[in-house]
């Protein structure tokens, strides 16, 4: 009995000993809440990351968790559609929605090939080793497969245009092809990319009219040309140094310390080209004054560059998309702004 009691009396105080442990650990629920909890978001970024893993290296290889040269290829598009509309009317949504299926495509096929041609070169460069190829994520036989998967699909689209539009549009893959290779051989890969980039401004007049107008057109062609040579120089500023190391070619090694005043001279050609469009087919107030905005936007962004800090020159780069966006609503407008003034300049028939 004695031994019995002692055995009790050993547990008792065992169970008072571990009763402050049980009370210190904490619930697995607390465990789980050790930080703020993460905001809800819905950017593409976010969605590529909460892709299946295998699908993954495909969305990186075609950029969509980087909408900006997305979006970049798809404004030009825009504003073609935007001035071939008909007075007083909204752009055709139905080709706003195929060209922006289409610029997801072709951007995403351009990302690819340019990535196939560079692999190597990306390996070396701190900003493009985490690529999909150069990580040795996916292997060139998976890329040039996905490649042709892209293509078949842009060609869908393309397919749904008229046979002009169709010629035309086949006509740009060739820029999309060797873009790349130009980095090799000269200091302005940014001007071929601008060739290639903004096909659209040709290609989106041709699906709403069946051709080109070539005296809207062109001037529309060269001065997204020569926004191309703005954006694209201050995002070849990120990568100068490693471009100097492994011998790539840039307009930004070109121009070094003049970078501000070619910017200059490129952004005053642009809002040439755009004022020879918008009297070319007849615009009004609203698009002179987004051709303001734009102007002033861009004078900001050069104004304010610092070519050796690669964070400020994305942030410029992507803020190129406001651009863009402004020019198409002051295209929106001014072409609602055209009724009105054919309608004051019918009321005097009408009271006769």
């Amino acid at each position: 009995m004695a031994v019995l009691l002692a055995r009790l009396c050993r547990g008792a105080r065992g169970l008072r000993a571990a009763r402050p442990t049980l009370a210190a650990a904490p619930p697995p629920r607390a465990l789980a809440r050790t930080g703020p909890p993460r905001p809800l978001s819905f950017s593409v970024a976010e969605l590529v990351r909460a892709a299946p893993v295998p699908v993954r290296p495909y969305l990186r290889l075609m950029r969509l968790h980087q909408p900006a040269g997305t979006w970049l290829l798809y404004l030009p598009c825009t504003w073609s559609i935007g001035l071939a509309a008909e007075p007083g009317c909204l752009p055709d949504w139905y080709m706003l929605s195929l060209f922006g299926a289409g610029a997801i495509l072709m951007r995403g096929a351009g990302c690819t090939i340019n990535d196939m041609w560079d692999q190597d070169y990306d390996k070396k460069v701190a900003r493009t080793a985490s690529r999909p190829l150069a990580a040795g994520d996916i292997s060139t036989f998976q890329s040039f497969v996905f490649l042709g998967g892209q293509l078949s699909l842009a060609l869908c689209v393309l397919l749904c245009l008229n046979y002009y539009s169709i010629v035309l549009g086949a006509a740009s893959l060739s820029l999309v092809i060797t873009y790349p290779l130009m980095k090799r051989v000269t200091y302005w890969p940014q001007l071929v990319l601008g060739l290639a980039f903004n096909w659209g401004a040709l290609l989106g007049w041709s699906a709403i009219k069946g051709s080109c107008e070539w005296s809207v057109c062109l001037p529309l062609y060269l001065a997204g040309v020569m926004w191309t040579l703005v954006y694209d120089t201050i995002y070849a500023h990120q990568d100068k140094r490693d471009d100097i190391l492994i011998g790539v070619k840039s307009t930004a090694l070109q121009f070094n310390e003049d970078t501000k005043q070619w910017l200059s001279g490129f952004s005053a050609a642009m809002l040439l080209g755009l004022c020879m469009a918008g009297m070319n087919c007849n615009q009004t107030f609203p698009y002179y004054s987004a051709v303001v905005a734009v102007g002033a936007h861009l004078a900001h962004q050069i104004y304010t560059l610092d070519i050796d800090k690669p964070e400020d020159c994305w942030k410029k780069f992507t803020s190129n998309r406001t651009v863009g966006i402004l020019l198409f609503v002051g295209i929106m407008l001014g072409n609602l702004w055209k009724r009105q003034d054919s309608e004051k300049e019918e009321e005097p028939l009408e009271n006769r």
